[in-house]
C-alpha cells in the first residue's frame, strides 16, 4: 500500500468511526508502522487541513467535526480521491463507454479521464495498456445520433423537448412535444421514455431516430416511477404496453443449458420439466421483440401459450421454410 492509498484508507476509517480509531487498528488496516501513521496524519493536517485529533485516553484518532468549515460538519478530501482499484474501474468504464458509443461524451469526460490518468501515474500504475486490453463486441448497435447531450440535459433539468422523430414502424416523420422521463440503454442502443403531450400517453423513442431536438422553457410533466414501470417495464422488451399477457415457452434440453441462466424479464417464472426440458413463462405486451427472440431459437423452443402467439410463430416458420423449399 502506497502513501496515496494510506491517506485514502485513513480518511475512510475516520469518516465512518463514531469513536476514536485505536492506533493499533490503524497500523493493521494501513499496513504500516506507528511512525508512518504519524507522518500521514501530519501531512493530512498540514496539506489537506484535515481536522484529525488525538484521544490520549483511547490512544486513537478521530475527525473533530467542530473544526470542519463545510455546512454538514463532515470533512471530505479535496478533489478526486480514489484508491487503486477504483481508479482502474473508472477508467475501464470510460473505455467501455468509448468502445460502445464512440464520441458520445468525449468533450465532457476528457478532463475527468486526464485527472484519473494523472492519479494512476502518481501511483506508478500504467494506463497505456488498458485501451489494448479491453475488448468490446457490438452486435446490432446503431449510431446514437447527434442529440444525446440535448436529451440528457433536458432530462436532468426537467424541461420539455420539441423533437422531430422518424418512427420505423409507420415509416413517418412528425414533430412532437414531449416530457422526458428516463433514458434506457437496451441491447446496445439508447431509448428515451417520455410523456407525449400530443398522444397524451407514455411513449418510447429511439435516440437514433430523433432528427432534431430543442429544449423548451416549459417544465416537464413528471410521471410517477411506479406508473413508468407498470406501462413500460411490465412486458418483455423495449416495446411495452398496459395490456400484459404471459407467454409459455418450452426449450429443448440442449437450449436449456443456456436459457436456464438467462433473465428474459424480472418477473419471469421458470421450472425444469421431468424430461429435462425447460419451461419459461414471460410477461409481454407488444410481441414484436419476443417473436424475434423465439425465432432465434428455431426448433429448440415451442410456444405453448397463448394461442395467437403460437399461431404467429408457426406462420412465420412456415413462410421461412417455404423460401428454402
Amino acid at each position: 500500500m502506497n502513501q496515496f492509498d494510506r491517506i485514502y484508507a485513513l480518511h475512510k476509517l475516520l469518516s465512518v468511526a463514531r469513536v476514536p480509531v485505536p492506533n493499533k487498528r490503524l497500523q493493521e488496516r494501513l499496513e504500516c508502522s506507528p511512525a508512518t501513521i504519524k507522518r500521514i496524519i501530519r501531512d493530512m493536517r498540514l496539506y489537506l487541513d484535515a481536522p484529525i485529533e488525538y484521544d490520549r485516553e483511547r490512544n486513537g484518532y478521530y475527525y473533530d467535526e467542530h473544526k470542519v468549515d463545510s455546512t454538514p460538519g463532515r470533512f471530505e478530501l479535496p478533489g478526486l480521491w480514489f484508491n487503486e482499484s477504483e481508479v482502474v474501474s473508472l477508467l475501464v468504464m470510460e473505455e467501455l463507454l468509448e468502445r460502445t458509443q464512440p464520441g458520445l461524451l468525449n468533450q465532457d469526460l476528457a478532463p475527468i479521464r486526464k485527472r484519473l490518468q494523472a492519479i494512476m501515474s502518481s501511483q506508478h500504475l500504467g494506463t497505456g495498456e488498458l485501451a489494448h486490453r479491453v475488448r468490446v463486441l457490438r452486435t446490432v448497435a446503431r449510431p446514437v445520433g447527434e442529440h444525446f447531450s440535448q436529451v440528457a440535459g433536458a432530462l436532468a433539468m426537467r424541461q420539455r423537448l420539441q423533437i422531430d422523430y422518424h418512427g420505423r414502424v409507420k415509416d413517418q416523420q412528425d414533430s412532437r412535444e414531449i416530457s422526458p422521463q428516463r433514458l434506457t440503454y437496451y441491447r446496445d442502443n439508447w431509448y428515451l421514455d417520455a410523456w407525449c403531450h400530443r398522444a397524451k400517453g407514455l411513449r418510447t423513442f429511439a435516440l437514433d431516430r430523433i432528427s432534431h431536438a430543442r429544449s423548451l422553457t416549459k417544465a416537464a410533466r413528471d410521471i410517477p416511477e411506479q406508473k413508468l414501470d407498470k406501462e413500460l417495464a411490465a412486458g418483455y422488451g423495449i416495446f411495452s404496453g398496459a395490456d400484459v399477457q404471459e407467454a409459455v415457452l418450452v426449450f429443448t434440453t440442449e437450449a436449456a443449458r443456456w436459457v436456464a441462466d438467462e433473465q428474459w424479464h424480472p418477473e419471469q417464472k421458470s421450472r425444469w420439466l421431468e424430461d429435462g426440458r425447460f419451461e419459461l413463462k414471460v410477461p409481454y405486451a407488444n410481441p414484436l421483440e419476443l417473436i424475434r427472440d423465439i425465432l432465434a431459437h428455431g426448433a429448440n423452443v415451442e410456444v405453448l401459450a397463448p394461442k395467437p402467439l403460437r399461431q404467429e410463430i408457426a406462420q412465420r416458420l412456415t413462410r421461412a421454410s417455404s423460401i428454402y423449399n
